[in-house]
């Protein structure tokens, strides 16, 4: 049976690319039965009505991984997009992404999109934080192609969802990526200066036979349920050469004296911003986890 990778789910009607065609396909009813759905980027096998370009799913192979928020499957990269201004930096909600990223083990990079709005100075602060922790940042216009090309290397056999905040330009680079509107660009509310969500379903661009983006709906809040607050710190990667450097075991890094984390914060080795949003993220878990 061909093999294919789904793009697209509406409904019960799935998208399904199989070399450079396109088959709207229904899913055999045992996956229902087993409280499994085709979601996009899972590997299926179809088969395929004789000349018509639809079909049925009959097998969905074993996946990488899954997301629950964007439904999406076998992603293997994340590039958080990041407004200079309208709407502004959230950098916590950046910190927040960028753990799940490692708890899910994929591949973060930053883009620090509309750097054309604001003093070249500022999107550099934010960009060097994150760069001399080791991630790739990339700085871009949307409307300038030369610095698309930029971006576009990063693509190359990889399944990449695009993520940020409603606003931020995610549309509007994928546009510029392809050449043409392939989504629709969200406007920017006058009142608040906050994105208005777009886009409403996954769906996967094929940037060539072994390379997908997809844009994500836009959200405001991250929540973090897969991990604890006694883990947090492990997905700080900037903190993993001072953990085995505080005096206490089960050191939280908060109130603690003789914390390794905070002599990477006094030697200059870890951003004051980052250790603040950890503390806040920290905060927020026990919280949850005192409810619960």
């Amino acid at each position: 049976m061909p093999k294919g990778i789904v793009i697209c789910t509406s409904s019960n009607l799935y998208q399904v690319k199989v070399e450079n065609e396109v088959y709207n396909c229904l899913a055999r009813g045992k996956f229902k039965k087993e409280k499994i759905a085709p979601l996009p980027g899972d590997k299926v096998e179809i088969m395929i009505e004789e000349n018509k370009k639809e079909g049925i799913i009959e097998e969905i192979m074993p996946r990488q991984n899954e997301l629950k928020r964007p439904k999406m499957a076998n992603l293997t990269q994340l590039i958080f997009v990041v407004s200079m201004k309208m709407p502004k930096p959230d950098l916590l909600l950046l910190d927040k992404q960028l753990i799940f990223a490692k708890w899910l083990d994929v591949n973060s990079i930053i883009i620090l999109n509309k750097t054309d709005l604001v003093l070249e100075e500022q999107t550099k602060q934010i960009a060097k934080i994150y760069k001399e922790i080791g991630y790739h940042v990339l700085e871009t216009n949307a409307k300038q192609p030369s610095e698309i090309i930029k971006l576009k290397t990063y693509l190359q056999n990889q399944i990449t969802a695009l993520a940020g905040n409603s606003g931020v330009g995610k549309s509007t680079l994928l546009n510029n990526i392809f050449k043409k509107e392939i989504t629709q660009e969200g406007e920017i509310s006058n009142k608040n200066q906050k994105g208005k969500n777009t886009t409403t379903k996954v769906t996967l661009y094929s940037c060539d036979e072994s390379s997908y983006i997809a844009d994500t709906p836009g959200f405001s809040t991250f929540e973090l349920s897969e991990i604890s607050s006694n883990d947090l710190d492990r997905y700080f990667i900037e903190f993993e050469p001072y953990l085995g450097q505080c005096e206490y075991a089960g050191c939280n890094h908060i109130k603690e004296e003789n914390c390794g984390i905070k002599q990477g914060i006094e030697k200059g080795k870890i951003a004051k911003t980052r250790y603040q949003n950890y503390q806040k993220i920290y905060q927020e878990l026990k919280e949850k986890e005192q409810k619960w």
